[in-house]
C-alpha cells in the first residue's frame, strides 16, 4: 500500500500531467533571407530557456564546426542535416518543441535560401504566428518580401519582426526604428495587421529571452514574453460542420463508423448532417474517440461519427452542415506557390489532392504572377519554382471547399505529378468561378470573338478604360458616377455582389470606366484588379473621410481627364 508521501507525488505529478496537457499550444515559424541568423536565434531561444538536452549541447560543443574555444554555435542545434552543417545554410524544415510555464511551442525552422522557398511555405502552412528575421546590417531584402507575402498569403495574422545583429549596430535606436518603420509599411501594404517589431542580438542573447541591458531605449516585451502572451487566432472561422472522411470503420456488423479529423465545427450528437456528394441526411448517432464516446467535437479533433442511417460515404467524402454547405464545384480560383523546378504547364493534366479527396485537374489560366521585387502582378503562361500566381482551376470531379481566408483545412489542395507522385505545387482556394462562368463569358473570350478591338472602343468613347476602386457609400458613389457621365465619360457603377468580378471585367473590356464601390477588398482582388486594368486602375480606398464628398469628387474628375484622348486622333487608325 502507497506511503502518505508516495500518494501525494502521485497526486502531484498527476496534477503536473494535468497542467501540461492543457497548456495553449501555439505553432510559429521563422522566415528570412539567408544568413539573417534564423537558426542561431532558435538554438539561443532554446538555450537560454533551459530547454536543451545536455547531450545536445555537449554533441554541438564538440562539433568540428563549432569554433575552437569560442561561443557555441547556437545554429547546430537546430541544423541537423549533414549537408546544413557543411554549408552553413539551413535546407530543410527543422521542428523542435519546448515548453515554458504559461504555453507549449512547436517551432518550424525554415531555410532562408531563394532556392529552398518551398520549404518555407511548407512549414508556415500549419502555424500561428511567423517570425520574420531583419538583418538589421542589410535591411529588407528581397527574399524579406517574399517571406512577408507568402506569411499574408497563408493567413498568418501574427507576425513578429526580429531585427537581429543589433550588437552589430552599436544597439543604435534610430538604426532599428528606420528598420521598424520599412518593416510596418510592408506589412500594412500586404495586409499583416498585427506586427510586433523587436530589436535582438541572437548571438548574444539580447532581447530573446532577457531584456538587453544594452538597448535601455527599447520597453517592450522579449520575443519569449511576447510569444507567451500573443492572442492565438482559431485557424477555421467557419461556423458549419466540415468533415472530410479518411476512413471507413467496421469492426462488425453492428459498428459502422466514419473517421476523420473534423476540419469546422463544432458537431454534437443529434445534428443533421448531409453527405456530399450524394446530398442524402441523416442524424450523428454517436461521436467516438480513443477514450471513449463525447456528446460534443471541436476542430481539429479526431473522432469517428457513428450515423442513424446506413449511407454511402467512403474517403474523400465529406459530412457538412444542413444550413451551412461549402463551395462544390469544379471551377475556382486560387493562389498557387509553385514548388518544383519543372514548370507548370497550362492545360495538362496533373492530381489535385484536396481534405482526402484526389481528383484530375488542371490550370486553365495565370491571372498574374506576383513580382516578388516590387509585389505587382505581371503577365504569366507559365510558372517556374518559387513563383507565386493567381490562377484558375478545372477539376473532373467536384471539390467541396471553403475559401482559404475562412478555413485553412478545406481551402487549401496541392498539385500531384501523376507518373512520379512527386508535389508540384500548394494552392489556397480564393473563390468559386462555376457561377461566373455559367453566367457570363469570360474575359479572352471577348477580345478573340469580339470583331471590335479594345483600341476602336476606346476612340469611340473618346477615353481608355479604367477601374477607380473608391471606398465610399451609396451616395457618393452615385453622384462620382452622375459627374463623370456629366463630363462625358461613359461610366458605369458596380457594387460588389456574386457576379462583380464578372462585371467589372466585361464593362472594362468593352472601354468603360468602371467604379468599382468595395469597403473590404483583399490585396489578391486588387492584384486582379490592377493585372486587368494596368495603369489605368486607380486605388483610392484609402481617401481620408475626413475629405468632403466635393473634394472626392474633384479628385476623380481630374484623374479621369487624364484617360481623354487627344482631339484629332480618335480617328486615327479607324479599321474600315
Amino acid at each position: 500500500m502507497p506511503s502518505a508521501s508516495g500518494l501525494e507525488i502521485q497526486d502531484d505529478f498527476a496534477l503536473f500531467l494535468e497542467q501540461n496537457l492543457n497548456k495553449e499550444l501555439l505553432r510559429f515559424t521563422t522566415a528570412g533571407s539567408v544568413d539573417d541568423g534564423k537558426s542561431t536565434l532558435i538554438g539561443r531561444l532554446l538555450h537560454d530557456s533551459k530547454t536543451v538536452y545536455e547531450d545536445q549541447l555537449a554533441s554541438v560543443k564538440k562539433s568540428r564546426i563549432n569554433r575552437a574555444n569560442g561561443p557555441i554555435d547556437f545554429s547546430l542545434i537546430t541544423d541537423g542535416l549533414r549537408a546544413e552543417r557543411e554549408q552553413g545554410i539551413t535546407i530543410d524544415v527543422g521542428y523542435r518543441y519546448f515548453a515554458t510555464a504559461r504555453r507549449k511551442f512547436i517551432i518550424a525552422d525554415t531555410p532562408g535560401h531563394e532556392q529552398y522557398t518551398r520549404n518555407m511555405a511548407t512549414g508556415a502552412s500549419t502555424a500561428n504566428l511567423a517570425v520574420i528575421l531583419i538583418d538589421g546590417t542589410k535591411g529588407l531584402l528581397s527574399q524579406t518580401l517574399r517571406h512577408a507575402y507568402i506569411t499574408s498569403l497563408l493567413g498568418i495574422s501574427s507576425v513578429v519582426a526580429a531585427v537581429n545583429k543589433m550588437d552589430l549596430l552599436e544597439y543604435r535606436e534610430e538604426k532599428f526604428l528606420r528598420l521598424k518603420e520599412d518593416f510596418l509599411a510592408l506589412a500594412k501594404r500586404l495586409g499583416i495587421a498585427d506586427v510586433q517589431c523587436i530589436p535582438i542580438s541572437a548571438l548574444a542573447g539580447d532581447n530573446v529571452v532577457d531584456p538587453s541591458e544594452r538597448m535601455p531605449w527599447y520597453a517592450g516585451p522579449t520575443l519569449l514574453e511576447h510569444l507567451e502572451i500573443v492572442p492565438i487566432a482559431p485557424p477555421v472561422k467557419t461556423q458549419g460542420v466540415r468533415f472530410p472522411v479518411q476512413y471507413v470503420i467496421r469492426p462488425d456488423a453492428s459498428f459502422r463508423g466514419f473517421a476523420g479529423q473534423l476540419a469546422g465545427g463544432p458537431i454534437r450528437q443529434g445534428d443533421v448532417v448531409t453527405a456530399l456528394p450524394s446530398g442524402q441526411q441523416s442524424r450523428v448517432e454517436s461521436i467516438v474517440t480513443y477514450d471513449g464516446p463525447i456528446v460534443e467535437a471541436f476542430s481539429p479533433m479526431s473522432v469517428t461519427l457513428k450515423l442513424e442511417d446506413e449511407i454511402d460515404l467512403s474517403r474523400g467524402d465529406m459530412l457538412v452542415s444542413q444550413h451551412d454547405r461549402p463551395n462544390v464545384s469544379q471551377k475556382f480560383a486560387a493562389m498557387l506557390v509553385w514548388m518544383h523546378v519543372q514548370p507548370l504547364e497550362i492545360g495538362r493534366s496533373y492530381v489535385l489532392k484536396h481534405c482526402g479527396r484526389k481528383v484530375r485537374g488542371r490550370v486553365t489560366r495565370v491571372r498574374h504572377r506576383v513580382n516578388i521585387d516590387t509585389l505587382n502582378p505581371e503577365a504569366a503562361e507559365q510558372l517556374n519554382m518559387n513563383d507565386i500566381a493567381a490562377v484558375e482551376l478545372e477539376t473532373n470531379q467536384a471539390l467541396f471547399f471553403d475559401s482559404y481566408e475562412l478555413n485553412r483545412i478545406t481551402g487549401s489542395l496541392i498539385l500531384i505529378d501523376p507518373l512520379t507522385n512527386a508535389t508540384l505545387g500548394a494552392g489556397m482556394i480564393r473563390e468559386d468561378l462555376s457561377e461566373v462562368g455559367a453566367r457570363l463569358p469570360r474575359q479572352e473570350t471577348l477580345y478573340s470573338e469580339s470583331a471590335v478591338t479594345p483600341l476602336e472602343r476606346h476612340r469611340r468613347h473618346g477615353h481608355s478604360a479604367a477601374i477607380i476602386l473608391v471606398n465610399a457609400g451609396a451616395a457618393l458613389v452615385r453622384r462620382l458616377e452622375r459627374a463623370l457621365f456629366d463630363d462625358g465619360f461613359e461610366v458605369m457603377l458596380v457594387e460588389r455582389n456574386a457576379s462583380s468580378t464578372a462585371r467589372w471585367r466585361m464593362l472594362h473590356s468593352a472601354g468603360f470606366v468602371v467604379v468599382y464601390q468595395n469597403s473590404s477588398l483583399g490585396k489578391e482582388e486588387r492584384l486582379d484588379l490592377r493585372a486587368a486594368a494596368g495603369d489605368s486602375f486607380f486605388d483610392l480606398a484609402h481617401l481620408s473621410p475626413l475629405q468632403s464628398d466635393a473634394e472626392i469628387i474633384e479628385q476623380v474628375r481630374a484623374l479621369a481627364e487624364a484617360l481623354r484622348i487627344p482631339r484629332g486622333t480618335e480617328n486615327a487608325g479607324k479599321v474600315v
